[in-house]
């Protein structure tokens, strides 16, 4: 009779054990919601500082543009970041039985 290994029970993410760590994981999704504006902000600001000195208004659009997609890119990539980290408590499993240890 053939011998089958059982599959490993895979590991709990570990619960929030105090005030601080708690107040961390808010800290990070707060940041994410005042990137994009802060971004923004920033965008308009240097564009209109280089079209007072250049003399050309569409630079003032072009810096909020650009303050723009710059903030969506870091905010997305954050967003990433913070699921791969609640995540990262779990096994993945690769299909053969035996259970991965490697983090998605």
């Amino acid at each position: 009779m053939p011998f089958n290994r059982p599959i490993p029970e895979s590991k709990r993410p570990a619960k929030l054990t105090n005030g601080f760590t708690a107040l961390v994981e808010a800290e990070k999704l707060l940041q994410i919601a005042f990137v994009l504006p802060s971004a923004v902000v920033i965008g308009w600001l240097a564009g209109a500082g280089v079209g007072y000195l250049l003399h050309q208004k569409w630079i003032e659009i072009a810096g909020v543009v650009f303050g723009s997609v710059s903030g969506v890119f870091y905010v997305v990539q954050t967003a990433i970041a913070a699921e791969k980290a609640s995540r990262s408590g779990y096994t993945s499993r690769n299909g053969s039985g035996k259970g991965s240890t490697k983090n998605p």
